[in-house]
């Protein structure tokens, strides 16, 4: 595994500096390595750039979100191939991102479950979904269905708006046979996003999700969940807080979703609030940056050397240094918060915004699966006298979380297709001296 966040190479570890003959003479026990699991409705984004009149004539309202069926899904892809509109196909899913951009920046495993269409065509939609996933990321644990999986339509009018066709497919019909509790408990987090709460009917992917927390909350294992739209938390606020306040350790989201959660609009509010039922949250805030909230030991606080910034908390970031502990580990537990604003000044041209949030929670996990490797491969560590549940501090999450996320918004697709760089253009050659 890859040393997590933008560091000089002679710091990535474990070490491995040792003397070449000595080497053949000691034999070297193998790193022991660990990795993510996420569960996600597998699908493919396509866009395409469409007139009023197409939109008109499959029903589709402009600038909603609109449910279509498999005929109607079938009819719209191929319309828009023959006359050439698609400009962009991708594979998608929130979970799927993020555990794919967490494979290419920690450059090792990580597992997806969810479903995968039995018969494989080449050009067809999960041929396009395996093409573009990581060879880093485990798909030995999909469930066979006979259906197509998911496809979510992105039409764009000529002013811009943007109107959304959904077909689910049979992205929903995985079911709790296919969760296998040894991964569950053997992975460093467990991943969910808050759509698969909401199966209806025969499809079970919201009972496979509940049987995988219930293996990892066995296990002691982290549960993450990143909330996905703030469209279905505002539905029902309350059952949501509960939700996280009884199953999930950390939390993704965005400034929208923070205020439909926590009725908070301002991003470091939400961010407090929902430190009330979970122990980490990451908040990313579009252009204002993001933010990662949590608990330290109140002992083992660390003053930040960065300017004390204003905001809803005064100087909320005073203790950005402090690495992220579980609540429960704390005998005095401090709320700690940290914010970064984007990445250079955030790209030139912004290419595609779908995707940013899945980036930033990639490198986070990245920072937290290191804890683990860390602690199994180096146990003697003075790092982890103190357990903590991730490796870095808050304020080296946000400024990982910050740089992955500006990779994503500088391209088209919502996965990376390689690792940050090694050097940054960005910092002067005498950074790279030291």
């Amino acid at each position: 595994m890859k040393f997590p966040g933008q560091r000089k190479s002679k710091h990535y570890f474990p070490v491995k500096n040792r003397d070449p003959l000595l080497a053949q003479l000691i034999q070297q026990p193998q790193p022991i390595s660990t990795y993510v699991s996420g569960i996600d409705q597998t699908l493919v984004d396509i866009e395409a750039k469409v007139e009023d009149e197409l939109l008109s004539r499959y029903e589709l309202p402009k600038g909603n979100s609109t449910l279509i069926d498999d005929d109607k899904a079938h009819a719209l892809y191929n319309e828009l191939k023959d006359r050439e509109l698609v400009s962009d196909e991708f594979a998608g899913g929130t979970i799927g991102n993020t555990v794919h951009n967490y494979s290419i920046l920690a450059d090792d495993r990580s597992v997806l479950f969810g479903v995968m269409s039995r018969n494989i065509e080449i050009g067809s939609y999960a041929y396009r979904y395996l093409c573009n996933t990581s060879s880093k990321v485990d798909l030995n644990q999909l469930q066979p269905v006979a259906g197509p999986i998911g496809r979510c339509f992105t039409l764009i009018s000529e002013c811009g708006e943007r109107t959304f066709a959904i077909s689910k497919g049979s992205m929903d019909k995985l079911t709790p046979e296919y969760i296998d509790k040894d991964i569950v408990q053997g992975g460093s987090a467990l991943i969910l996003t808050a759509y698969l709460m909401r199966a209806s009917g025969e499809d079970k992917i919201t009972d496979a999700a509940m049987k995988a927390i219930e293996y990892a909350k066995e296990a002691e294992v982290p549960v993450v969940l990143t909330l996905g739209t703030r469209f279905l938390i505002e539905e029902d606020p309350q059952w949501w807080q509960n939700f996280i306040k009884e199953h999930v350790t950390i939390l993704a989201m965005n400034e929208d979703e923070g205020e439909a959660l926590t009725g908070f609009k301002d991003p470091l509010q939400a961010s407090e609030a929902a430190l009330e039922w979970c122990d980490m949250v990451l908040t990313t805030a579009g252009p204002l940056g993001l933010y990662t909230a949590g608990y330290t030991e109140d002992s083992e606080k660390r003053e930040t050397s960065h300017t004390l910034l204003p905001g809803a908390i005064p100087e909320f970031n005073r203790y950005e240094f402090s690495r992220p502990k579980l609540k429960a580990d704390c005998e005095s537990p401090l709320k700690v918060y940290a914010h970064i604003s984007p990445y250079m000044g955030g790209p030139e041209k912004i290419r595609n915004t779908n995707g940013a949030g899945d980036g930033a929670l990639a490198a986070l996990l990245h920072d937290l699966a290191s804890n683990r490797f860390h602690k199994i491969n180096v146990p003697g560590s003075s790092k982890h006298n103190r357990d903590g549940l991730c490796y870095s501090s808050f304020s080296q999450i946000c400024k990982y979380a910050n740089r992955v996320a500006y990779e994503v918004l500088a391209q088209h697709s919502p996965r990376l297709s390689r690792g940050l760089p090694e050097r940054e253009d960005s910092l002067e050659e005498s950074y790279w001296e030291r």
